[in-house]
């Protein structure tokens, strides 16, 4: 057994399934966080006292499209994936999904080919690749190309089924106009996260789309069919099932917050919901304005816009997302905390204790007071 070298004590501890008091958190020799009762603590372990405040896994981040300056649509290198993951690092996430949007065939095999390589080096935080696109509906379009988006063929088919098989995690966008139920069934049954979204398509399909094995909604209530009194839609399809999972970008902009009241009050299973930041270039960056598909994107008091207004990704930190969905939302901290870390890990296939502080854990945030700037624990190196 490792030996217990530090113990932060005195502050709340979130393990990403629940709250606790009167308990510490443990750094290994070795640089593991854990926790543990304060009276088994060993008398030689380094003990740092706080005065109150919150401990709670570092975030796991299921949509990420850019940060530190760069887009990953702009550049599929393993130095991109490193400046955005170091960039989110920075903010208190552990692991990500860098996400490439809508984009032509061969960028999409680069980025596969650049997270294999990052994995392949060790590059901190990036364990998978989330394809958001290209198989989507233009009417439900938002901020992709729509002269890029096209139905999956074959090959499009056999690219993803062979990412699944070379990199640890992947999670795919598609809409049920676009992709059939074969093909959202032999991704499923690969591995792959298959997850509805930017579709216009009715309660109906999008249920077949559930029964075939698609399990996750992307950004819930943005760019889908909504929820009227004769047509469900997707948000109602989600809302309805519980056995599907929905992302939300909580920044008070994306969806407002008595929607996402709305939404906590209807899903009956709130494990089944979970924060992402769909964070673009701007995230750990001071940048005014960045390009997208050769599309100028302006940043402007929290908001993300093409010329025309249309939102493209999110300026988004989780410790503001973690604000809005308690404070405004009117979510319980626990299961806010939850949402960040446990629950996102929870449906990777390959997670190795991302989201929660136990055995495998190597990243901890501390909030002070709030939700606001929490100070990142590092493990000594």
């Amino acid at each position: 057994m490792t030996d217990i070298a530090k113990a932060y004590v005195g502050a709340q501890i979130h393990d990403g399934e629940g709250l606790h008091d009167g308990y510490a958190l443990t750094l290994t020799s070795d640089g593991y966080f854990g926790v543990s009762v304060n009276t088994s603590l060993p008398a030689s372990c380094e003990i740092e006292r706080l005065d109150g405040g919150l401990i709670t896994p570092g975030f796991v981040d299921l949509q990420v499209n850019g940060g530190g300056g760069v887009m990953f649509n702009d550049s599929q290198t393993v130095d991109t994936l490193r400046i955005i993951a170091e960039a989110h690092a920075s903010t208190g996430t552990a692991a990500l999904l860098p996400t490439l949007i809508t984009d032509t065939p061969d960028r999409t095999g680069a980025a596969i080919d650049a997270v294999e390589q990052a994995a392949a080096e060790g590059v901190p935080g990036i364990v998978g690749i989330h394809l958001e696109g290209p198989h989507l509906s233009v009417a439900r379009k938002g901020a992709h190309d729509p002269a890029l988006i096209r139905s999956m063929q074959d090959e499009d088919l056999q690219l993803c089924l062979s990412a699944a098989e070379r990199l640890p995690n992947v999670m795919v966008t598609v809409a049920p106009e676009n992709t059939d139920m074969a093909q959202i069934k032999a991704m499923a049954q690969a591995g792959i996260i298959v997850s509805l979204g930017h579709t216009n398509a009715d309660f109906e399909t999008c249920m077949a789309a559930f029964d075939a094995g698609a399990c996750c909604v992307t950004h819930l209530f943005n760019a889908m069919s909504q929820m009227g009194n004769r047509e469900p839609g997707l948000v109602g399809a989600a809302l309805m099932r519980d056995d599907i999972h929905a992302g939300l970008i909580a920044d008070g902009v994306h969806v407002h917050p008595a929607m996402i009241r709305i939404a906590l009050a209807a899903k009956s299973d709130l494990s089944k919901i979970f924060l992402v930041t769909d964070a673009m270039a701007t995230a750990g960056s001071s940048i005014e304005s960045f390009t997208l598909n050769d599309r100028e994107v302006f940043r402007k008091e929290g908001r993300l816009t093409l010329a025309d207004g249309t939102l493209a990704g999110a300026d988004l930190e989780f410790s503001r997302a973690l604000e809005v969905v308690t404070d405004e939302a009117g979510m319980d901290i626990s299961a806010a905390v939850k949402a960040a870390t446990a629950i996102p890990a929870g449906l990777l296939r390959e997670s190795d204790g991302l989201g929660r502080l136990s055995g495998l854990s190597r990243t901890a945030l501390y909030y002070a007071e709030g939700l606001s700037n929490p100070r990142i624990l590092k493990p000594v190196s």
